[in-house]
């Protein structure tokens, strides 16, 4: 027997807007100890990842509130969202006129969860579930990741990847509201929001969620 993601979703989360985008309804999490509480006795018993789906991190937001104000960005190309978590980013996209929208994410409740945040935003996404980042830069115009560089492991992987989209010549777009892990060469900023955060899960109430276009080595 194992946990139902949709299941467990609808019990430990709440239908909300993140404060940056009000135009995206996600499943959200009110509350941090309980999820992390129900997702540590789950893993116990059923292997259930840590729920980074719940929340609407800081760096997902400023990328998602980037496209929604500048579409041009995407519209009309077709979008990878990395390590997409809720799908926050990937709606983001498809509301803004991509043509395709894939949201990756090796997270099987993740990807319960992005299908039902699409759902509820009305919009169509492709998931992928498999691990893509040691992969070539495939057919993608766009590739984005909000808020992945929290672990040194993650942070190189995802760099790399998005550094091999950027040398196709494609738009490679990261949000990051300054984790430990984020490169200090190689991006340019585009835009700076000022994000809403939980003390729950920050160390203060507002984080400077900024965008930048990764670069090439």
């Amino acid at each position: 027997m194992t946990a139902d993601p949709a299941d467990f979703i609808r019990a430990n989360t709440a239908i909300g807007s993140p404060p940056l985008v009000p135009e995206i309804r996600l499943h959200l999490a009110t509350e941090v100890t309980p999820i992390w509480q129900a997702t540590e006795e789950s893993l116990a018993r059923f292997g259930t990842p840590p729920p980074f789906w719940a929340f609407a991190w800081a760096g997902g937001q400023a990328l998602a509130r980037y496209i929604i104000d500048h579409p041009e960005a995407v519209a009309g190309r077709d979008v990878l969202d990395l390590a997409s978590g809720s799908g926050m980013v990937a709606i983001a996209a498809a509301k803004a006129g991509a043509r395709r929208v894939t949201a990756a994410d090796i997270d099987p409740f993740a990807t319960a969860a992005i299908m039902m945040n699409a759902a509820l935003n009305g919009v169509s996404l492709q998931i992928e579930s498999r691990d893509l980042l040691d992969r070539g830069p495939a057919g993608w115009g766009v590739v984005t990741a909000g808020d992945v560089c929290y672990e040194a492991p993650m942070a190189s992987r995802m760099i790399a990847m998005l550094r091999r989209i950027a040398a196709r010549g494609r738009l490679a777009l990261l949000g990051d509201p300054g984790r430990a892990y984020l490169p200090r060469e190689g991006l340019a900023e585009l835009a700076r929001y000022t994000v809403p955060v939980s003390r729950e899960l920050e160390d203060r109430e507002a984080r400077e969620g900024v965008v930048y276009e990764v670069l090439a080595d």
